[in-house]
């Protein structure tokens, strides 16, 4: 592979010169076909490697990156499992590095002063860190994302939120180490105490300051069960009234996982009443309990409490019951089902099963995720919700609140200046033309929410953020840009890494990032 390289980069660029350390590496790289590397989940990119790399030891995704050091234009992306949206894991004529081929480089359990940790690969899924931690040890990581068919590496380069972020905060809060190849091919541990700013910095970091090939993830004593509940509000303010209430209860005295989600108010299959059923063979939404004065939309709170095998029936029903009492929910409309603690981890699974059949698995999604200020959150609903996506996105619409404290501000993520704060996500499910409708279409409804939101001076961050211009990402970033340019000039100051996400472009070796 690096002699394929080799032979590209000095056929066409004088200022590169052969190496001999970087023909040695030929047979230590596996070379896979480019096709995969050229696409991703969002279908709407589309951008060729020169090569794609399957790295195997960190030692390989170093040697990469010093290979493309030297010369004056390659670049590097690490591509997890392929769920970019808008080709953030590409690199147009650059090298993508496969980190699932590094999936079993690390999987290690460890106890640090009586609180037990695992690490594992960057290029480790989510799903299989669950299945080995739960069958082999009986613990689990205590944040997730809804879908777990996404890498280590891959989420703890965004944040990695779900339903449990309210209480542990996001993944990128729940690891305590990383190993890390940065841009310079420099392969460093880093951790609160240990080359830290570069930790900070590659949490949330968009993967532009180094490559995780190791992460050390805190764990917790997995439970058995989970009771899982449904209630649906017909008011937008009594849902995030009763939400915010139930993110502030302390660990212990309240539920394990809270989110929820917009819904159509009517019978449509994809976006209505139906899709609040966990078990559709058993539950039936009557909409006979439907206020009449309900509006277009309605709202589902969705919520877990954790249990054991030992944890008498009895108990569970008094905890439960004691907390949706204080619910102000459309009475007749609350649902539950009682599954074991990695099926409702794993609950995505079906609906991935169900989209695969009908085609829109494999069709574009342009989705939408972002967070809004609690100030705003009543004003995007009447203009947002009730308006522009009255009829649904033929998908979820997600909205739960989250607590910025548990958010570490020394992390490269941003969020909302708010201590309470709501993601939205907009996760479109929809088949292409002329079954649906085109996808330019709903990239420009995306592009006339945030505009909006920008018109309305609301209180925002796009989460998974995609932008075409400097000024857009510096305005993303508002006073935390310039730490932003001077840790990208640090730890990557060819800009080599991650150029899908369009913030820097690739310099020579004799410039630097200013």
């Amino acid at each position: 592979m690096i002699a394929y390289i080799e032979h590209f980069v000095h056929g066409n660029d004088t200022e590169s010169k052969p190496d001999d350390d970087v023909s040695g590496l030929a047979a230590n790289f596996d070379l896979g076909a480019t096709g995969i590397a050229s696409k991703d989940f969002g279908g709407m990119k589309s951008f060729k490697p020169l090569a794609l790399i399957m790295p195997t030891t960190t030692v390989d995704v170093s040697q990469a990156v010093k290979a493309a050091a030297r010369t004056s234009h390659l670049t590097v992306a690490a591509r997890g499992n392929g769920h970019s949206i808008n080709g953030q894991a590409m690199a147009d004529k650059g090298l993508v590095l496969g980190m699932r081929a590094m999936e079993d480089h690390y999987f290690e359990l460890i106890w640090v002063d009586g609180t037990p940790y695992v690490d594992v690969s960057g290029g480790a899924l989510w799903e299989d860190v669950l299945k080995r931690c739960v069958l082999q040890f009986g613990l689990a990581p205590r944040s997730w994302t809804d879908y777990l068919s996404l890498t280590v590496g891959g989420t703890l380069s965004n944040a990695g939120v779900s339903g449990q972020a309210f209480r542990y905060g996001p993944q990128t809060s729940n690891v305590t180490e990383l190993e890390v190849v940065n841009g310079k091919g420099d392969t460093l541990i880093c951790n609160e105490t240990q080359n830290s700013e570069l930790f900070f910095a590659t949490l949330g970091g968009l993967g532009q300051f180094g490559i995780i090939t190791r992460a050390r993830v805190m764990l917790q004593q997995a439970p058995d069960m989970v009771r899982w509940i449904r209630v649906v509000y017909s008011e937008f303010e009594d849902y995030i009234r009763d939400a915010e209430w139930l993110v502030a209860l302390g660990e212990g005295d309240g539920f394990d996982y809270v989110e929820g989600f917009v819904f159509v108010n009517s019978d449509d299959p994809c976006n209505g009443w139906s899709t609040v059923l966990m078990d559709p063979q058993n539950q039936r939404f009557d909409p006979v309990h439907v206020p009449s004065t309900s509006g277009p939309v309605l709202y589902c709170l969705e919520l877990v409490r954790h249990y054991s095998h030992v944890d008498h029936p009895s108990y569970v029903d008094m905890v439960v019951d004691r907390l949706v009492g204080e619910l102000g929910f459309v009475e007749g409309l609350k649902f539950e089902v009682d599954v074991t603690y990695m099926e409702f981890l794993l609950r995505v699974n079906r609906a991935e099963e169900e989209a695969r059949s009908n085609g829109t698995w494999d069709a574009p999604h342009p989705w939408l995720n972002m967070f809004v200020s609690k100030s705003c959150i009543l004003d995007f609903d009447r203009e947002v919700f009730k308006k522009i996506l009255k009829q649904g996105v033929g998908g979820p619409i997600l909205v739960y609140p989250l607590l910025r404290n548990k958010w570490d501000s020394r992390h490269s993520v941003v969020v909302p200046d708010s201590n309470i704060f709501y993601i939205v996500a907009l996760l479109r499910f929809i088949p292409p033309p002329p079954k649906g409708p085109p996808t330019e279409l709903l990239v420009a409804q995306n592009h006339a929410i945030i505009q909006l939101c920008y018109n309305k001076a609301f209180d925002f961050k796009l989460y998974l953020p995609h932008y075409h211009s400097q000024e857009n990402w510096m305005r993303h970033y508002g006073d935390k840009w310039s730490r932003f340019v001077e840790r990208k000039a640090i730890f990557d100051p060819l800009a080599i890494l991650a150029p899908g996400q369009r913030i820097f472009s690739r310099i020579p070796q004799s410039l630097s990032i200013t």
